[in-house]
């Protein structure tokens, strides 16, 4: 189905046609009535507190983007004599979704959430995603609750998980609790969530973890109407509570491998060749790399709004190819580490949005309790690397989808001017071009001509097709 780019326009400017994505990609525009009929019974049902820890005395709280209702995570950080405990609660999907029922058939069809500017399509019916099953604040919730006691370094000590009732206190997004650490008004549950964070990151910087930080562009409401892609750097609220979903992944992946079953995210360590080229490419646009220093060690030290090292990082996504779902049961995988971690890691933070997080932490439940996997669970776990692999390419495409649509939209009847831009790649390619971000509006193009990599330039729009959804320009 193509868009009609005259369909929608705010003032002159035509709109991305967002619908045209969503039929292009054929993506469900609601849910069976069978499947809403379970979710409506598993909405109305008490959580089981016989069988759960009663852990809504623990301080917790949301981090997440603003306007977030589907809220997977709540924290609580706790100083202990030796280190931190951390409380990280989890919302229990195998609390609500039966095995084997039409729910469970629908989430596994679905695989994740896809988010698209003008609303997502849910993996869960939002009765569950949005309201049952959310971590919402205030409300007793069915939860999975992972309690990980850290050293004075930050490393693991020990790890418990189980299933809990849980109540989080507040919703903060990421800008509101950047503010509050600037304030030092943090709540009690996150106070320490900086000093955990940064903690963390050192270790991960030590494992020679590779974390890239780019520049996220976004598309967003304009105020007027309409739609503008904007870029949005990552703050460091937000890198510190990654940090706290990457210790739990990794402890998952942890009790997974010593007791020879579960799913793991894996990742093949960088090439020696591409870190290499990597250190090539450093050298070639002044970008310092001290001998001996590690490509992870270099990487988290750079200032990521210098347009050199937006090159770097573009370069650096060479390092980071090859990421699946490792499936096992028995001796474990050949690869079982991921590369940009640095360590085995298991999805299990998300399961609101991702389905393979509700199958990893039911791994992760019955090997703490001492019991066997049961036989839908084991049954499961060989189907779940197709199936997230399935729906990560849909969900990578449609993403991309929408901001070129986006993209497009911002610069039709542009044609022919001239933009400030920053090239992150030169060339090389079969067809020669280049690639650049220009800076306003914030684009991702193809560019031809005589490009230098990290240099800011002019460059001139030479295409802008609504129906292929193509930016294109040339040096000017």
């Amino acid at each position: 189905m193509q868009s009609n780019p005259e369909r929608v326009r705010v003032g002159h400017r035509p709109q991305p046609d967002f619908a045209a994505i969503r039929s292009e990609f054929d993506l469900p525009t609601g849910f069976p009535p069978p499947v809403l009929a379970e979710a409506e019974r598993a909405a109305a049902a008490a959580p089981d507190r016989a069988r759960r820890v009663d852990a809504t005395d623990v301080e917790l709280v949301t981090i997440d983007p603003p306007g977030s209702k589907d809220l997977d995570q709540a924290v609580g950080i706790v100083r202990t004599a030796g280190g931190h405990r951390v409380h990280y609660a989890i919302a229990d999907l195998g609390a609500v979704v039966a095995p084997g029922g039409a729910l469970d058939a629908e989430v596994r069809r679905r695989g994740q959430t896809m988010y698209l500017p003008d609303g997502s399509v849910s993996l869960h019916p939002p009765v569950l995603s949005e309201g049952a099953a959310s971590l919402l604040p205030g409300q007793v919730r069915a939860a999975v609750l992972w309690t990980i006691e850290l050293d004075g370094a930050g490393e693991v000590t020990s790890v418990r998980v189980q299933r809990a009732v849980v109540r989080s206190r507040e919703q903060w997004d990421y800008a509101g609790a950047q503010a509050a650490v600037a304030a030092g008004t943090l709540p009690a549950a996150i106070a320490a969530l900086p000093e955990v964070g940064r903690a963390r990151r050192e270790l991960a910087v030590a494992r020679e973890a590779v974390e890239l930080e780019l520049p996220e562009q976004e598309v967003r409401p304009d105020g007027q109407g309409g739609w503008s892609v904007t870029v949005r750097d990552r703050l460091a609220v937000e890198s510190w509570n990654a940090e706290i979903s990457l210790l739990t992944g990794m402890c998952a992946a942890r009790i997974m491998l010593d007791a020879g079953v579960g799913v793991l995210r894996t990742l093949p360590p960088p090439e020696l060749d591409a870190i290499d080229s990597l250190r090539r490419v450093a050298a070639d646009l002044g970008v310092d790399w001290p001998a001996g220093a590690t490509a992870a060690r270099v990487l988290s030290g750079l200032d990521r709004s210098a347009p050199e090292v937006l090159a770097l990082l573009r370069a650096a996504t060479r390092l980071l190819r090859g990421a699946s779902y490792t499936a096992f049961d028995g001796a474990p995988p050949e690869q079982t580490g991921h590369g940009g971690i640095g360590a085995p890691y298991a999805h299990v933070t998300a399961p609101l949005r991702r389905l393979v997080d509700r199958f990893g932490t039911e791994v992760c439940l019955a090997v703490s309790a001492g019991e066997p996997l049961a036989d839908w669970l084991r049954a499961a776990l060989p189907t779940l690397p197709g199936a997230m692999a399935a729906s990560d390419s849909v969900a990578a495409k449609v993403d991309r989808a929408c901001i070129d649509a986006a993209e497009v939209a911002e610069l039709t009847g542009r044609v022919g001017e001239l933009f400030e831009a920053v090239v992150l790649r030169a060339g090389g390619d079969g067809d020669g071009a280049g690639e650049v971000f220009v800076i306003d509006p914030p684009v991702l193009g193809r560019c031809s001509g005589r490009l230098t990599a990290g240099a800011r330039c002019r460059v001139r729009l030479v295409e802008a097709d609504p129906q292929t959804r193509r930016v294109a320009f040339a040096a000017a």
